[in-house]
């Protein structure tokens, strides 16, 4: 009880610090993947309450729609393009404060703002990301692009 207290009340730091244990607990006891990607979603969107939460596989050159929290979302978006295909090209973890303002964004929701994505490794290989979405501007930072590349680590 005195845990999810910690999530209502801490800061961004306690409730990542709090989560990462919670996640790293559930999917150590589980070897499924997309159930591990399922639980993680739901986990990180009921800390925060994101306007959208999820992760994309990478399948072929596309990335198709994997576990998600949150409203309808595009079903596959090209390698490249949007934020979750330019990190999926660039290999790196992406943050965007104003998503108007990021060339080539896919609107799959006029309501988001903000986004971060995460690519999530799997050996030399980015085998999905993890895209959050925000109605808010500038939602995401540092703190969170560090907290949510730990958190992917702990997919198998």
């Amino acid at each position: 009880m005195a845990e999810n207290l910690l999530i209502a009340e801490g800061g961004k730091e306690e409730k990542y610090a709090l989560l990462y244990k919670q996640i790293s607990a559930v999917v150590s006891a589980e070897d499924d993947t997309i159930a591990n990607m399922a639980n993680i979603a739901a986990m990180i969107h009921a800390t925060f309450d994101f306007w959208w939460t999820g992760f994309y596989r990478v399948v072929g050159e596309e990335l198709v729609l994997g576990p998600f929290q949150g409203p309808l979302a595009c079903s596959r978006i090209a390698y490249g393009r949007g934020v979750c295909g330019t990190a999926w090209r660039e290999k790196t973890t992406q943050v965007v404060p104003d998503v108007e303002l990021f060339p080539g964004h896919i609107a799959c929701s006029s309501l988001s703002r903000s986004e971060i994505v995460v690519p999530v490794w799997s050996g030399e290989q980015i085998t999905a990301v993890l895209d959050i979405d925000s109605e808010h501007l500038a939602t995401f930072d540092e703190k969170d692009k560090e907290w949510l590349e730990r958190i992917v680590k702990l997919i198998k």
